[in-house]
């Protein structure tokens, strides 16, 4: 006797469906064809032609070219891996290619990480001097600048030779995180827990000193302040756009085509976002708390990283890293909003899940190679840094219900004068009608009259 096949419930099937939306996101409305369709024998072609090509005409005497061109062929072929076999995540703009290459990189990222961990300090001295022998000769900044001296002394040059492309570089990073975000609210949290984490981490990283008015009106005000406006503003206009998307193959005009072209590199829909709402559960406040502290804890790699290895912020191990951190931020934003938010969304994505690994893989890192600066830790320090960012945590988030409440408020009260405002001119509508059945409206009498021969006639047609 054969048994029943079993089906899974709707609900598994729902949860399914809701967590390939933030990691498989499928292109809709294609408009070129050939640009979405597999192409894998030609790509394995292609790439196994190429491989041959360099493997057997290249120039294999130099050691060191020989080792640097392997690491770098490996990567491209773990990239055109990516683009084969990684899931797309939440984005499909400009395409699903680029942010499966982004994938690829943060887990080759991550990989190097775990290779780190299992190096000695001179392994890791060999290795870096091997990527750049300039690095022998690096100093921190700490031994080569003076921080927070003469802070009485303001002056307006004083306070344009602090304004460097590092200024520039802050404000645009706070617009980027604005528009990821979206919140005022959890952008001034974030801002304001960060200049707190300096001074608490300032005992270990003696950059973190700054004057006041360098931290309060450079960093918070200007840079941090003016880059959440830009990043808000920014993302106004484009909740405020109708996305109508039309195929590139209907514009007839070559400058309709190339706008077209251009618009492909911005988003092809835009999400509100509401982090809180007045029945948050417990788990979505401790889900942002823990964003949060998953937010500093990136920003305070960066810093740590760069003092412990003994580069300088210029170095493009800095920028890499940085640009690397950025663009694997907005997939992972979305994804972990997407699992704090919606109930059918049972587990984080898996761009979200690399990141979290890399941030905490980072910190580790840290501590073995920097176990001589981390012994100088203030215990007090930390705990205080904790309590606070627990503090400012809940007035940011209790803030936010604060504001979701007063708002449903007012719809709920806008709401309520539409319908008294809808029912008084029903009831004007009303005593027209009546006004006019006494005589004193012609067009109502006409329109009545017709309404009449209406309902006579289909009593006539029943009846027949």
């Amino acid at each position: 006797m054969a048994t029943p096949e079993v089906r899974p419930s709707s609900n598994n099937e729902e949860s399914k469906l809701h967590f390939r939306m933030i990691n498989e996101q499928q292109v809709d409305d294609i408009c070129i064809h050939f640009f979405y369709k597999p192409h894998t024998i030609s790509l394995l072609t292609v790439t196994l032609l190429s491989l041959m090509y360099f493997a057997f005409t290249r120039d294999d005497g130099n050691q060191d070219n020989n080792i640097r061109v392997g690491v770098l062929v490996v990567v491209c072929f773990f990239m055109v891996v990516s683009v084969l076999a990684f899931p797309n995540g939440p984005f499909t703009r400009p395409h699903p290619a680029i942010w499966r290459m982004v994938f690829g990189l943060s887990v080759l990222y991550f990989l190097f990480l775990v290779f780190l961990l299992f190096l000695n300090w001179e392994q890791v001295k060999t290795l870096m001097y091997w990527v750049d022998p300039n690095l022998r000769f690096a100093k921190r900044e700490v031994d080569t600048m003076e921080y927070a001296t003469n802070c009485s002394d303001i002056t307006w040059n004083r306070i344009m030779s602090q304004v460097d492309i590092f200024v520039f570089a802050h404000f645009a990073g706070w617009a980027m995180k604005a528009m990821l975000m979206r919140s005022y609210l959890l952008c001034w949290t974030i801002s304001i827990t960060w200049e707190l984490t300096e001074l608490f981490f300032m005992h270990l990283l003696p950059n973190f000193a700054e004057c006041w008015w360098d931290q309060l009106i450079l960093d918070i005000l200007l840079c941090n302040g003016g880059g959440i406006w830009l990043g808000m503003t920014a993302c106004r206009s484009l909740e405020m756009r109708i996305y109508r998307w039309a195929s590139i193959k209907k514009i007839h005009s070559t400058t309709g085509k190339i706008k077209r072209a251009v618009l492909q590199f911005t988003p092809a829909s835009w999400t509100f976002v509401r982090w809180l709402d007045p029945n948050s559960s417990f788990q979505r406040l401790a889900g942002i708390y823990l964003f949060m502290i998953l937010w500093q804890l990136t920003e305070l790699n960066a810093f740590f990283l760069k003092h412990i290895f003994v580069f300088p912020v210029s170095h493009p191990f800095t920028w890499c890293r940085i640009v690397l951190i950025g663009v694997i931020t907005a997939p992972t934003v979305r994804q972990y909003y997407a699992y704090l938010t919606d109930t059918q969304c049972k587990r984080v994505g898996t761009q979200c899940w690399v990141f979290g690994a890399i941030a905490f893989l980072e910190a580790l890192v840290c501590v073995k190679f920097g176990i001589d600066l981390f012994s100088q830790t203030e215990i007090w320090y930390v705990a205080l840094w904790f309590l606070c960012m627990a503090f400012i945590t809940l007035l940011c988030l209790y803030g936010m219900v604060w504001f979701e409440q007063n708002k449903r408020k007012s719809t709920f009260l806008q709401d309520e004068d539409r319908d008294v405002s809808n029912s008084c001119s029903s009831s004007l509508d009303g005593s027209t009608e009546q006004s006019g059945s006494l005589g004193l409206s012609e067009p109502t009498r006409r329109r009545k009259g017709l309404a009449m021969n209406r309902v006579v006639s289909s009593e006539e047609e029943k009846e027949q």
